[in-house]
């Protein structure tokens, strides 16, 4: 199947950024993200809602247009040694791809094999000076299109990715009247200044694969079944409690098995900010607003606590001990202590070799299946593989209910890991 690259240009704000709004400086809290690294993700649409896809694609340039001068920063350029965007308009990059073949032989079974996916969203690796945001526009034999969109992790985290997304999906379908105005003061509140640096040794790159899980809605159940009957008092575990503990315990015992012993390990959660702090952020902030929570496996300590239940247990304190202390930040210097500390466990973390690692992130609630350019939402939305050591990556399915967890492991951890029979029977592979 091919993907030929039929138009490439830039998209630039409908109206100019006013002078004042030039020079936008980015928070301390972006500073953590490499300039380099992109947030990727798809969106398909199937052919059934019908329309003309070059009449599409115009469409979609022009509410494109109209929503980066709401989301001005996004369509300028970043300066490094500046710690600033420069508003510029210079724009977002617009591609056009003519697909071979249909868009249902990729889904075949619900799955689409990686190295073709990634070749429907723009490639990332760009300069730290490239356009913030890459679209790519594609369009296959069948008439369904896929929309990949990468935007750059210095400007924005997911929660800020998809309300951009949606603010664009927004102006196609009802105008851009109709879009909620983000707010863009994370930097007025959390300044640029110095920050330690945080860079993971990564040491030998060994061959990692990527593969999708899904836990559906009634393997859900059944997890919350079974750890809930082994909880103390009536807490009932969420969807991402449950689904992390049963993949951190075969984490566990893989572990095991390579290296003949129980194994220590932190478990690290993506947590947004947003409304959790008692300083008056905006819950509309556009920017990066995150600081993780973490969770331990002791070993020996925990050598007889490896059921379900026990993961489940670990994975919801470390979240609460999280929102408790967010509750209590109060001042950027709160804020700076707080996500430095985390910082440093888990560099300590990663770089220990009796150790294991493992980076959880959650995009479950996000509202992916709401993107609706004018012509229905999407059938399947995906992530993009992007390099990582020990990834997991949630989202929703599309029913809201299940999880799809996209896994990166080195190869030979993958065979010890889909073998798992607890992940066998929970994603329906017995």
């Amino acid at each position: 199947m091919n993907v030929q690259i039929l138009s490439k240009k830039l998209i630039t704000p409908s109206s100019p950024t006013p002078s004042h709004l030039r020079n936008y400086k980015v928070s301390w809290l972006s500073m953590f993200q490499s300039p380099l690294l992109y947030l990727p993700n798809i969106f398909y649409y199937p052919s059934s809602t019908g329309g003309d896809n070059i009449e599409r694609s115009k469409k979609l340039q022009k509410s494109l247009s109209e929503a980066l001068t709401i989301f001005y920063p996004f369509a300028g350029r970043y300066i490094d040694n500046s710690l600033i965007i420069d508003c510029n308009d210079e724009g977002a990059e617009y591609v056009e791809t003519q697909v071979s073949g249909f868009l249902s032989q990729l889904l075949e079974g619900g799955e689409i094999e990686t190295e073709l996916r990634n070749r429907l969203a723009p490639i990332p690796h760009r300069p730290a000076d490239g356009p913030i945001v890459l679209v790519q526009f594609n369009m296959f034999e069948c008439g369904a299109v896929a929309i990949g969109v990468c935007i750059k992790h210095r400007a924005a985290d997911a929660t800020s990715v998809f309300a951009f997304i949606n603010a664009w999906a927004t102006a196609a379908r009802l105008g851009v009247d109709k879009v909620r105005t983000p707010s863009f003061q994370l930097a007025s509140f959390f300044p640029p200044r110095d920050i330690p640096t945080f860079t993971p040794n990564f040491g030998e790159k060994k061959a990692e694969i990527q593969k999708r899980f899904v836990f559906n809605t009634a393997a859900i159940s059944k997890l919350k079944a079974v750890a809930s009957a082994n909880i103390n008092g009536s807490r009932q575990p969420t969807r991402v409690e449950v689904v992390t503990a049963i993949m951190w315990k075969a984490l566990t015992m893989m572990a095991r098995a390579k290296h003949g012993r129980l194994r220590p390990s932190l478990l690290v959660h993506s947590f947004n900010l947003r409304g959790k702090t008692a300083m008056p952020v905006p819950d509309n902030s556009c920017g990066n607003f995150t600081n993780p929570a973490l969770a331990r496996f002791t070993a020996d300590d925990d050598e007889n606590k490896v059921e379900l239940h026990h993961f489940v247990d670990r994975v919801h304190d470390g979240i609460r001990k999280r929102v408790t202390d967010s509750a209590k930040i109060s001042s950027d210097d709160d804020l700076f202590s707080s996500v430095v500390n985390t910082k440093t466990e888990m560099i300590e973390a990663f770089h220990r070799s009796d150790a294991d690692f493992y980076m959880f992130n959650s995009w479950c609630r996000m509202p992916v299946y709401e993107v609706d350019f004018g012509w229905g939402n999407p059938g399947w939305f995906s992530a993009v593989a992007v390099p990582g050591h020990n990834m997991f990556h949630f989202m929703d399915t599309k029913d809201g209910d299940g999880i799809e967890a996209w896994v990166s492991l080195e190869e030979d951890d993958m065979l010890l890991f889909q073998e798992n029979p607890d992940i066998k029977a929970f994603t329906g592979q017995e």
